[in-house]
């Protein structure tokens, strides 16, 4: 049996953490928005916005970072000899599943990741996200242990292990020699960001880590739920401290519900978006992080999962379902949410994942 080691176990991932924190405090304070130095949802929503995927123009942005962590992760994996390409497992139901993990944190306004962030920054809506995300891991998790499975993955060409960082390689072409065929944000989150070349370097520096380490917050709470190892769950710690800390020596941290940077305060479906996500990402296998760098590393169904996630951002900003900000207007505070739509396609949401998970259980003896 191996011996128990703190650093070997710990410190990669504390290491994880730590920097993660550290790039989102510094992406923030170079023009990224407020509590939003990281946020795969949004990332990913900003791009299908510059692809003319959705017309919303507030969220409008090819973002370096995401470009970056799946070409980190790839980079990573074939220096480690790690870069397996395979496929095969669901990749129909993966797709679904991504777009409905992308609609729920949407209606949160923020993925596992950003909600951290949001709690670093004293932002009590993530608190309700998190009870949220936490009741749809442990749905998840009842269900895994009933034997839930989406199948397992098979060698493909090494082709398709490399098509999605193929595509970051065209979108940060695009990005830097043909920006006059993408959209831009003029106001709003799309227009807050970093300079390329730091967002880029950030990135890198996320896939790197995160495919050495391993981080996913679905999977560490998945690991802490069924195994007792709580050993990922640190990394996710050490990245609220970093952000705390952060926040209270810059001046960034503000405690409350209200008038907090892009979030709002309609409580009930902070939790429900978030359950939506955290059961989708049980399912899955790993939270919408997790799925960046599994595609770096070659596997072509966390490829498609990103994919979903992508026209689920889409989706939900051509049919509004996504979550609209508090905000004061004249003067006077206004709540904002979700409306009918939305709301209706979080329930949609959940029935979805309830007839994907019930049709993937070991079927009984006998029965056909």
């Amino acid at each position: 049996m191996r011996e128990k080691s703190w650093v070997r176990d710990y410190g990669l991932i504390l290491l994880t953490g730590v920097i993660i924190g550290a790039a989102a405090l510094a992406l923030a304070a170079l023009g990224n928005p407020k509590n939003m130095g990281f946020c795969i949802a949004c990332f990913e929503r900003d791009i299908a916005g510059a692809l003319g995927f959705h017309s919303a123009g507030k969220v409008q942005y090819l973002r370096p970072e995401i470009i970056g962590i799946v070409l980190g992760a790839a980079v990573s994996a074939a220096v480690f000899r790690e870069f397996r390409a395979k496929a095969g497992s669901s990749p129909a139901c993966r797709f679904v599943l991504g777009m409905f993990v992308m609609i729920g944190a949407l209606v949160f306004l923020g993925c596992p990741l950003r909600m951290v962030i949001r709690l670093g920054g004293g932002d009590l809506n993530a608190v309700t996200a998190l009870l949220g995300f936490l009741s749809g891991i442990l749905v998840g998790v009842f269900f895994l242990k009933k034997g839930f499975s989406l199948g397992r993955a098979y060698p493909v060409p090494a082709g398709e292990g490399f098509m999605l960082p193929g595509v970051m390689v065209i979108l940060l072409v695009l990005l830097l020699g043909f920006p006059a065929l993408l959209k831009f944000s003029q106001e709003g989150p799309g227009s807050m960001h970093a300079f390329w070349a730091v967002s880029l370097l950030a990135g890198l520096a996320v896939g790197v880590l995160c495919q050495r380490s391993r981080l996913c917050m679905a999977g560490g709470l998945r690991d802490a739920f069924l195994l007792k190892d709580f050993t990922l769950l640190t990394g996710f710690v050490a990245i609220w401290v970093t952000i705390t800390v952060g926040n209270l020596i810059l001046g960034g941290y503000k405690l409350g519900f209200q008038s907090q940077p892009i979030a709002h305060s309609q409580h009930l479906w902070n939790f429900l978006g978030m359950a939506l996500a955290g059961w989708g990402s049980i399912l899955l296998g790993g939270c919408p992080l997790r799925q960046l760098i599994l595609a770096g590393e070659g596997n072509g169904d966390s490829a498609v999962t990103v994919l979903g996630m992508v026209v689920g951002a889409a989706v939900a900003h051509n049919f509004g379902l996504a979550g609209g900000a508090d905000s004061v207007v004249d003067g006077v505070y206004k709540v904002g949410g979700i409306g009918a739509a939305g709301q209706a396609a979080v329930v949609l949401g959940f029935a979805v994942l309830l007839a994907i998970t019930l049709t993937h259980l070991p079927r009984k003896e006998g029965s056909v």
